[in-house]
């Protein structure tokens, strides 16, 4: 549980004020969000964010030969996930937010976050993919 409440606060700091609405002086309401974060909200620091993912389960985001061997042990899994590199990773950090929490479903989550624009994975290649994950170690925050 306390895995989706840190997921749904970073959400909301993610979201800031989008879908807000303003009162113009004439009363009627502009539905362009505001581009200021309200003042009431705190300021993160760059450890704040990366103690919050790492208590969520993600990973930090892999560079240089850990982020190559992360997109190769992918393709080993699954060779149509790395068509679009960082979103291969992304999908990555946030299964390891599934694998960590102990999540239900891993094979058809994988599946789920691995299926994006025209790559579609199946269960199988989500198997193949959390093992994968669990191998290289990727997943250990």
């Amino acid at each position: 549980m306390p895995t989706r409440t840190t997921l749904a606060a970073l959400g909301i700091l993610a979201l800031g004020v989008t879908g807000c609405t303003a009162e113009t002086s004439s009363g009627t309401t502009d539905s362009k969000p505001s581009a200021k974060a309200p003042s009431s909200a705190p300021e993160l620091t760059q450890k704040q964010r990366d103690d919050a993912l790492a208590n969520a389960g993600i990973p930090k985001e892999p560079t240089g030969a850990d982020r190559k061997r992360l997109l190769d042990a992918l393709a080993g899994a699954a060779p149509d996930v790395v068509r679009y590199e960082d979103k291969a990773v992304d999908a990555a950090r946030n299964q390891c937010s599934a694998i960590n929490g102990e999540a239900q479903r891993l094979d058809w989550s994988a599946s789920q976050r691995f299926t994006y624009k025209d790559v579609t994975t199946s269960e199988v290649q989500g198997a193949r993919i959390n093992a994968a994950l669990k191998a290289t170690g990727f997943c250990k925050v």
